[in-house]
């Protein structure tokens, strides 16, 4: 009997978690599912940041495709809530600068940053990696001359890796790229001698390196997002590109490195505290990382006591005003078990989250004192920020 009803049960189990899968797979607009909370708890409900805020991390072509109502309707709400500048990483080399910057710049020059990235791919053919740019005998040359002019330009802030360096990047003979090839030390160099920092996106959350079954705590989005998994073979360990890294910041300590999304390490802050303790030239953002965070507001608030000078403040937008919100709740209240996001489903991880309640002092080198200190041409345009308001 007892063997029958536990078959049964399993049975039952695989059945609900592929049904639930296909469902996924099948529709992207799942109402919720997540069940209603009975919490009765405070709700603090901020409409604008404690102080002026700079963004250090958003994506104006990647997610805005430069689109003119939106940069309209953000700037606006960034006025609403107490954002004075925004650093877009979406500044292409060879590619985008110019475009980009007269994009954010023709109307709004003193609202923005921005950073620029490296096409690796170039016009080569994306099933031929010989054919890639990044494969080509000056391409590392040609990266360090576009360095130096848009920095002696004055057209940008820093460089921006996304996380395709380590995981779909490729060489000639289609092996994975090497973060640390000694290929890229050129790089690192001239970002420290031209005080450019590099902000760093290196793997992704724990979850999207496990198998996609229904013990991972992520499988409702990986299921209604397989390609967000890097569990398969072909690809580096989550262990391996975070070492790889590390290696390049320990190398190249005259240059400053951002880790985007808190290293994605925001689920191990014991494993980031040993990072920030060995390299004192690494720095972290929290985009997109809140849901990560708040669930361990106790040892994460800790960590933003022990750090407060080295953690910047970055969203991932641009975002609603809903979500903008959802900051500033979890960074200033003490509220307790709330939505991370205004989507539902919870987009990343089905949980809710606590705020850290930080004290002024703190807050303020968060939300835009570190940045002024990391980031060329920030303190500039928060000063213009700060003085029209104070005359409106």
């Amino acid at each position: 009997m007892f063997r029958r009803d536990t078959n049964a049960a399993v049975v039952l189990a695989f059945w609900l978690a592929t049904w639930s899968l296909a469902n996924c797979q099948q529709s992207s607009d799942v109402d919720s599912v997540s069940a209603s909370s009975q919490m009765k708890v405070a709700k603090t409900n901020l409409l604008r940041a404690a102080f002026t805020v700079v963004d250090v991390h958003t994506h104006f072509f990647v997610k805005g495709k430069h689109n003119a109502e939106l940069l309209k309707d953000y700037v606006a709400m960034m006025d609403r809530n107490n954002i004075a500048v925004c650093v877009s990483l979406d500044a292409t080399l060879l590619k985008r600068v110019d475009e980009h910057c007269d994009f954010l710049w023709s109307e709004y020059r003193d609202r923005f940053v921005v950073f620029a990235n490296i096409d690796f791919q170039g016009n080569g053919e994306a099933d031929e990696p010989a054919t890639w740019s990044c494969n080509q005998v000056d391409f590392v040359r040609n990266i360090i001359e576009q360095l130096k002019i848009c920095r002696g330009k004055g057209q940008i802030s820093g460089l921006k890796f996304f996380k395709d360096f380590g995981l779909r990047y490729r060489n000639g003979d289609g092996s994975l790229i090497a973060m640390d090839d000694p290929r890229w030390d050129p790089i690192w160099v001239i970002c420290g001698e031209l005080g450019l920092p590099v902000i760093m996106h290196t793997a992704d959350p724990g979850a999207f390196f496990e198998p996609v079954t229904p013990a991972n705590e992520r499988f409702f989005e990986l299921s209604v997002h397989p390609n967000w998994s890097f569990a398969a073979a072909e690809f580096p360990s989550r262990k391996e590109l975070h070492e790889a890294r590390n290696r390049i910041i320990a190398k190249h300590p005259k240059t400053t490195f951002i880790a985007a999304h808190f290293g994605n390490d925001a689920e191990n802050l014991a494993e980031l505290d040993g990072w920030m303790q060995s390299y004192p030239n690494l720095v972290v953002e929290f985009a997109s990382r809140i849901n990560e965070l708040g669930r361990q507001p106790y040892t994460a608030r800790r960590f933003f006591e022990k750090y407060q000078d080295r953690i910047l403040f970055g969203t991932d937008g641009p975002w609603p005003e809903a979500r903008l919100r959802l900051y500033w709740r979890f960074l200033e209240s003490w509220d307790e078990y709330f939505e991370y996001s205004e989507k539902q489903p919870r987009p990343q991880g089905d949980w809710q989250i606590y705020g850290l309640g930080l004290p002024p002092t703190i807050l303020e080198k968060i939300y835009h004192g570190n940045a002024i200190r990391v980031i060329p041409g920030v303190r500039e345009k928060v000063a213009k920020f700060q003085k029209a308001s104070l005359e409106k």
